[in-house]
């Protein structure tokens, strides 16, 4: 399992082993024993699963406000997606910042998408699967959002047009408007939390 940091706090992206021959392939997709050797100990109580028929469906920015904040790890399943994480915790270094990757049935790389931060992702193929485990349970009255097309975070979705999109995303508010129900801080121990 490779585990690479990004340039924002937390944030990471994690690549499992695949063991291949001429049958296909095997992977240990998740293991909480591999990811606690580097660090990693969030306990998931959720998957989730979707899937987006269109290329160019683009879903998101979304999160979940405390108590029902989530870490999300995602993978896809089938296809190619662009996923992409926004630092949302107040008084964080990389407040307002984004990252982005494609993620894909062929490279299996997965972003650990840790609370605090908006998660949403943009299909690069028909027919593409994401799978996700999730901390805390879905809880609609928790659920908040940002626009995917915030100026200020000036977002790269590499669109070849206007976007599929839901009602609900499309009416989302900028960053600005936001009122973060997360805050940034420092252990002296753990490094920097939500």
């Amino acid at each position: 399992m490779q585990i690479e940091t990004t340039p924002l706090p937390d944030l990471v992206v994690i690549t499992p082993a695949r063991f291949g021959d001429a049958r296909g392939f095997f992977s240990e997709s998740y293991s909480a024993q591999n990811l606690a050797k580097h660090g990693i100990d969030t306990v998931f109580v959720q998957d989730n699963h979707s899937l987006s028929a269109a290329t160019g469906t683009l879903r998101g920015l979304h999160f979940q406000a405390p108590p029902h904040a989530q870490d999300k790890l995602v993978r896809c399943g089938k296809g190619v997606l662009f996923d992409v994480a926004v630092d949302i915790r107040a008084g964080s270094p990389t407040f307002g910042q984004w990252f982005g990757i494609e993620l894909s049935f062929e490279n299996g790389r997965q972003l650990l998408v840790p609370a605090g931060f908006a998660h949403g992702f943009v299909t690069r193929s028909p027919d593409t699967e994401v799978i996700y485990k999730c901390s805390d349970v879905y809880a609609p009255q928790t659920e908040g959002a940002i626009r995917w097309d915030d100026p200020h975070l000036a977002i790269d979705w590499a669109l070849e047009g206007d976007p599929i999109l839901s009602d609900k995303d499309a009416a989302a508010p900028l960053l600005d408007a936001l009122d973060t129900p997360f805050a940034y801080y420092v252990t002296p121990h753990t490094g920097a939390r939500t």
